[in-house]
């Protein structure tokens, strides 16, 4: 399972920022970036044109287990935190580095879930 995470804004000091001076934000992207691509790799995944992903976003731990019940599979609305959109770039920017401009059709929904996990699938 690959918990979603959202793009950051970087700015040009983040590209030469590595290991313990990355910043937390920038860190999580990269390992989670590294994880995506192996993963697509070990399952000879490719990124079609048309795309439907499903963002699974793990509830907070400090949540209790009455809160969590109610909340397992509805809508993630939380303003402010895990943007779609962000969500979105994050994993095209990883699985088409350089023609992310060639997806014409992109549907995204996000979803509260005991543990977190993306589905990717390519629709024709």
């Amino acid at each position: 399972m690959l918990n979603p995470v959202s793009k950051p804004r970087q700015t040009r000091s983040d590209k030469w920022r590595v290991g313990d001076n990355a910043r937390p934000a920038v860190q999580k992207y990269r390992d989670f970036a590294d994880a995506l691509r192996i993963h697509a790799l070990n399952n000879a995944f490719n990124l079609g044109d048309k795309v439907y992903l499903e963002f699974h976003i793990q509830m907070p731990k400090s949540w209790s287990k009455k809160k969590k019940m109610q909340n397992v599979n509805t809508p993630h609305r939380v303003p402010k935190s895990k943007d779609i959109d962000n969500l979105i770039k994050s994993v095209l920017d990883v699985l088409r580095p350089d023609d992310d401009g060639c997806i014409h059709h992109c549907e995204a929904r996000k979803f509260w879930a005991a543990e977190g996990r993306i589905v990717i699938e390519n629709k024709s």
